[in-house]
């Protein structure tokens, strides 16, 4: 069924809301990408005249579609190389969606995005579409095929398993320059007490390099052990500049809410590194250095100013 400027319309209406969902649940952008051109392939095709609400019409297809990749993703990450962590993606960008709340900032964060993971599809839907977009439960529940009372279990268990995650320290541009900035200080410095004062006491380092890069297999725990895995991380050496491409130059930003400092080696993106900071200190270091993960981000900081190099060299 041909598509009319109108119906084209609707959908562009509509594409921020469904970038933004589909990015939720999935961690990728590129994945969000993929799922929301395939639901305006499906727009392309529907008898548009039978379609009473195509908000709701656009939302459910999505949703399913998502759905359904989660699946296949899920048994492609039981063979992925070294550790998972999300897509990062910096402020600004749509797929970001809301941020009036402290629940939708929550709900964007690495932390959370891989906190997500342990939830099933149908969890992690739910509680998306209620937390971080505001859906009524019999919304969720014609949206998944799923009885009201259903739906409300679903997200009664998954708030309780996402009960543990602490909460955030919003930041703007500035505040997280300053973060960044002193996280840097203190990982240049050689000095692990230093770290260790900006750590809390149960702090996490993930590192993902995707068998591109070599990453380790398993999180390090522990203020003190992160903190000397830092200061090792950071320390100036040849081989490891050589891995990235070159000696980076290293710029702050805010990446899903946080704190993150940019390695750039030449135009390139080579790495984010975001800072979970909560109320109680940095709670996790989240380094994205699969270049496979690091297309958007680059496309946007390319895009848009980000200001002059940070003091510290590396």
């Amino acid at each position: 069924m041909p598509v009319g400027a109108h119906e084209v319309e609707v959908f562009a209406r509509a594409r921020p809301r469904l970038e933004a969902i589909a990015y939720r649940l999935l961690g990728s952008a590129s994945d969000a990408e993929d799922a929301v051109q395939d639901t305006f392939l499906r727009w392309q095709s529907a008898d548009r005249e039978l379609v009473e609400t195509p908000e709701a019409w656009l939302t459910k297809v999505l949703t399913n579609l998502c759905l359904n990749r989660l699946t296949s993703a899920r048994a492609r990450r039981e063979t992925y190389v070294g550790q998972w962590l999300p897509e990062p993606v910096f402020a600004g960008d749509r797929m970001l969606g809301p941020s009036d709340t402290a629940e939708q900032r929550e709900s964007v964060s690495i932390a959370m995005l891989t906190l997500m993971e342990r939830l099933s599809a149908k969890e992690r839907a739910v509680y998306v579409l209620r937390e971080a977009f505001g859906y009524a439960h019999a919304e969720i529940a014609e949206v998944l095929d799923l009885t009201e009372a259903n739906c409300q279990q679903i997200h009664r268990r998954a708030k309780q398993h996402l009960a543990a995650d602490r909460r955030r320290v919003p930041v703007d541009a500035a505040a997280a320059r300053k973060i960044v900035e002193e996280f840097l200080a203190a990982a240049l410095s050689g000095r692990t007490d230093l770290l260790v004062k900006m750590l809390t006491d149960d702090a996490v380092s993930i590192g993902d390099g995707g068998g591109v890069l070599f990453s380790l297999p398993r999180p390090v725990t522990g203020a003190v052990r992160v903190a000397r895995f830092l200061r090792g991380l950071f320390e100036p050496s040849d081989a490891k500049w050589a891995l990235i491409g070159g000696r980076p130059v290293l710029h702050a930003a805010v990446a899903n809410g946080v704190p993150a400092l940019v390695l750039l080696v030449g135009d390139r993106v080579a790495g984010i590194v975001s800072l979970d900071v909560t109320t109680d200190g940095i709670a996790a270091v989240h380094a994205q250095v699969n270049p496979g993960k690091l297309g958007r981000a680059a496309r946007q900081w390319s895009a848009a100013g980000h200001g002059e190099p940070l003091a510290g060299t590396w």
